[in-house]
């Protein structure tokens, strides 16, 4: 890495320790030398000097892949997540087996846009006034008399004229511009070039912002829904992420607990019998009261419900477990907290009685479930679950199934 983005990074770990708003970095050291340790967060990081940096997530190494499996496990992740439904299956997951991860996101915005420009891209009708050498709207004779007295062969008319110059267009075009100047791969340049040209009546937005804000949410425009998507990304400066301080680098950053439980929460279902079903954003309970009002919400992730009767609580958790023998003296990386916390769900949620379930991603060294048993609670149940991210399915053990079936 070159040593000004290694600098910046640096600035970046050490001004999150005063700003919560910079998680994902922290100073560390490793094999007794200066390091920097990201935190539970995965996608783009762009340095002030234009290095880009991929975080990939770590579970991919744990079960025996390289960068391009740990690059099609995210790409997989992102699509379950509520605002990247726009990333097309299977193609963004076999980019992500040849290509960086910056340019699988921008492959998936050129093909949007190619799939648009297919369809054909929208236009108004705006009145505009203005000399014509055909008569065509309506002759403003006030005007003809004054400019036209002298120039018979002109007409000065208000005339309808069709254009493609709106907001959503300008914004596309906005943003094949910027591609152009990040991309690095000559199959997005030379397919961004020919986008470009397709929009060279319609100017790129100068405020993309305004136009944002202006944009239209009629049934006609559904076909834009993916490319601006797309677009919001890449001209906002990829994402949220925060780089405080004189020089602020677009990022892509996610937060990997999210990714885990949008996977779990989107593939869980297709493996439960019926009459189960999942529940997700769970609100109903909490800890304590105070003056007769609640305190600590008890939120867990996952609900699986029958009717409105609770079955089972699930939590996600993105965490390496390691069960291999000698293990235990860490307890297999298990968190006390953690046990804690789903023991307060199963007293709120089951009455203190039913079946807990920790979901963790499985691994070569996490590969069977685990149960425990509360000493002072014998009717509640709490598993150590592995999900398996290549197959998206939970381990569930044979004993547990059966409880649930019954």
């Amino acid at each position: 890495m070159p040593r000004a983005a290694f600098r910046w990074l640096e600035e970046q770990s050490f001004r999150g320790d005063a700003d919560a708003r910079t998680p994902w970095i922290r100073p560390a050291r490793w094999g007794g030398r200066q390091a920097l340790q990201l935190t539970s967060y995965a996608g783009i990081v762009q340095a002030a000097d234009g290095t880009r940096i991929e975080v990939l997530p770590k579970v991919a190494r744990a079960v025996g892949g390289g960068e391009a499996e740990a690059r099609w496990l995210l790409v997989a992740m992102l699509r379950c997540l509520p605002g990247f439904r726009h990333v097309r299956a299977g193609r963004a997951e076999q980019l992500a087996l040849r290509m960086p991860l910056p340019e699988v996101f921008i492959a998936e915005f050129l093909g949007s846009v190619r799939e648009l420009v297919k369809r054909g891209l929208r236009g108004d009708y705006r009145q505009r006034e203005g000399d014509l050498y055909a008569l065509c709207g309506k002759l403003l004779v006030n005007e003809q008399l004054r400019r036209n007295s002298m120039c018979p062969d002109r007409f000065f008319t208000a005339h309808d004229e069709f254009s493609s110059d709106r907001a959503e267009n300008r914004l596309l075009h906005a943003a094949l511009r910027r591609v152009l100047a990040q991309s690095s791969t000559r199959e997005n340049q030379q397919l961004a070039r020919e986008l470009a040209f397709v929009f060279g009546d319609v100017p790129p937005s100068p405020v993309p912002a305004t136009d944002f804000a202006v944009l239209r949410r009629d049934r006609g425009m559904t076909n834009y829904a993916d490319a601006l998507a797309w677009a919001r990304l890449i001209l906002g400066g990829w994402s949220p992420v925060p780089s405080s301080g004189a020089h602020a680098a677009p990022s892509l950053l996610f937060p990997m607990e999210a990714l885990f439980e949008a996977y779990v929460t989107r593939h869980l279902p297709a493996q439960l019998p019926a009459p189960l079903r999942l529940a997700t954003q769970v609100r109903g309970e909490h800890l304590a009261t105070h003056r007769q009002r609640p305190w600590f919400r008890l939120q867990p992730d996952l609900l699986l419900k029958e009717g409105q009767m609770v079955r089972m609580v699930l939590d996600t958790k993105w965490k390496l477990l390691d069960t291999r023998p000698g293990s235990t003296l860490n307890k297999y990386g298990l968190s006390e907290a953690d046990f804690y916390q789903l023991h307060a769900y199963g007293h709120a949620y089951l009455n203190g009685a039913g079946e807990l379930a920790l979901v963790y991603p499985m691994t070569d060294a996490f590969q069977a479930p685990l149960e425990f048993s509360f000493r002072h609670s014998p009717d509640l149940r709490l598993w150590a679950l592995p999900f398996c991210m290549k197959a998206a399915r939970l381990h569930l053990p044979d004993v547990l199934e059966s409880r649930l079936a019954g």
